[in-house]
């Protein structure tokens, strides 16, 4: 059973089941399974937009090299059980383990949120939980958080079958990724987008049926004329060299709409662009860009990019909670943006990091009570005692 189901995993990490989530202390490198594999687009690093257009877009796809290839799966350990089944991750350091032990009576236990799972060879029983004080932004976050763990496990609830779906054969987001094909309505080609849309920010906020082909999903958007992402389609777009140099420079494109840079390809460090101010109070007007960065942020995480993920998510956790620039998107940050990061350690630091900001932290949902409690010891100064 542990084989076969094996042979099916794809380059992107997955928390489906307990194996998705990374280890990066027993090995750095495997962050997310092509969290390096972004140097395929080194060789489009300092060239014009027009250089980068001249490029073959016709060619086929590439397969990596089977060490690069390699990259795409977990290799720390081998799942011993049935797929679908939360288990637990035996390399889990004591602080992982019983210092994330959370019980479902806790106030802000939330049972759509794997964060502080730690699992045992056996289900644990889910014990009855106590009564909680429900107001509204815990209940936001557990609507969030429903659709965030949906994401995170690979969309359980999509039928086996969309493997091997009617249209699987038409790829159409990878052919339009390739140059192969137009997008609809907007009737463009990916290296229109990249060399025509580019600072164009009355196009870019009043479009809506761009950023499904820019950022497709497992998921279906606003654009009916999109087409959602088959497991097919995307490990072939993990193979493909062009199609993953060109989703970056898809994502430097919205970055710059929303006065951000991608300051480093490798570690996914951004930072405000020279405009920042005009483009946060865009921002802050216009709230359905929140939508649009949460699927930017899952498109990451599924096509080979998901070491961008946590970076980013930071970026908007210090821009909103820190610095106070960004008041409109701060539920979204919190309920949204930080839950689509598929590094369960990485996640646990960005809501530490929210919780250690907070200005209110009695008011703070995003985290049970225990491990806030915990945080709190932690960071409260040592008072000396003199006999």
């Amino acid at each position: 059973m542990v084989n076969a189901w094996r042979t099916t995993r794809w380059g992107y990490n997955l928390e489906r089941p307990e194996d998705c989530e990374t280890d990066t202390k027993a090995d750095p490198k495997v962050h997310v399974q092509v969290s390096r594999s972004p140097k395929v687009g080194a060789e489009f690093r300092g060239e014009s937009p027009s250089k980068r257009a001249a490029y073959d877009y016709q060619a086929a796809p590439q397969e990596l090299p089977e060490n690069k290839r390699q990259k795409f799966h977990k290799t720390d350990r081998e799942s011993e059980e049935v797929a679908g089944e939360l288990t637990e991750d035996d390399e889990d350091s004591e602080e992982d383990g019983e210092g994330f032990r959370v019980d479902t009576s806790d106030e802000f236990y939330c049972d759509y949120d794997s964060t502080w799972e730690t699992y045992s060879r056996k289900r644990r029983s889910r014990g009855t939980r106590r009564p909680a004080h429900r107001n509204s932004k815990f209940s936001r976050f557990e609507n969030a958080a429903k659709d965030m763990q949906n994401y995170r496990h690979d969309y359980p609830s999509l039928s086996k079958s969309r493997w091997n779906e009617s249209h699987s054969d038409e790829h159409p987001n990878l052919m339009f990724y390739l140059g192969k094909r137009r997008c609809v309505p907007d009737d463009a080609l990916i290296m229109d987008f990249h060399n025509n849309w580019h600072g164009d920010y009355n196009r870019l906020e009043h479009g809506h049926s761009y950023i499904q082909w820019l950022f497709p999903l497992q998921e279906p958007g606003m654009n009916y004329q999109a087409r959602t992402l088959t497991k097919e389609e995307i490990w072939k777009f993990l193979n493909s060299k062009i199609a993953l140099a060109y989703l970056l420079e898809s994502y430097k494109l919205m970055l710059d709409f929303y006065g951000i840079e991608l300051f480093n390809e490798q570690t996914g460090e951004v930072r405000r662009r020279m405009n920042w101010k005009d483009r946060f109070d865009n921002l802050n007007r216009h709230t359905h860009n929140n939508l649009r960065i949460t699927r930017i942020l899952k498109c990451l995480g599924t096509l080979g990019y998901a070491h961008y993920q946590a970076p980013l998510v930071r970026f908007f956790l210090k821009e909103t909670i820190v610095h106070r620039e960004l008041p409109s998107i701060k539920e979204s940050v919190l309920s949204y943006f930080v839950f689509t990061v598929l590094d369960k350690k990485e996640r646990r630091l960005l809501i530490k990091y929210a919780y250690s900001n907070y200005d209110r932290r009695d008011e703070f949902v995003w985290c049970p009570k225990k491990i806030q409690m915990k945080w709190s010891r932690e960071s409260a100064p040592v008072q000396k005692t003199y006999l």
